[in-house]
């Protein structure tokens, strides 16, 4: 599936963004990456609020070779009936857009934190110089 392909298909959920990304697709929603094409395939971001519900659906995670093992990543393969029905989109979608959500803020915070750890670090510095 190319770009547009992709742009169309979330259309009913909300405007996207499409940039290419490892042979593949990423997409996005204010920023944030909710879904990743890999192979003409669609993934949506899953977390531990979501992942449940893509199992009980009979979705599986991306997973790809790096240095001869098999590593899944957080994305996992959007449902067969979200492809034919709006609602099941607009339903995944939401599902995906909100783990993404949720790891932006989670990675946010982190470097939010490592800054101000950072500067607290240097105005001991700062200070041990006089």
């Amino acid at each position: 599936m190319d770009g547009e392909g992709l742009a169309e298909l979330f259309a009913p959920f909300a405007a996207v963004a499409v940039r290419r990304m490892f042979g593949g697709h990423g997409v996005y929603i204010e920023g944030v990456c909710f879904a990743i094409e890999a192979d003409g395939e669609v993934y949506l971001k899953a977390d531990a609020d979501t992942l449940a519900q893509f199992a009980a659906a009979g979705s599986s995670p991306f997973v790809y070779i790096a240095r001869g093992k098999p590593t899944a990543m957080a994305y996992w393969r959007l449902v067969a009936s979200a492809y034919d029905d709006e609602e099941e989109l607009k339903r995944w979608a939401a599902l995906g857009l909100g783990a993404a959500r949720r790891a932006a803020a989670v990675k946010a915070s982190k470097a939010k934190g490592a800054a101000a750890a950072t500067k607290r670090r240097g105005a001991r510095v700062k200070r041990t110089r006089r």
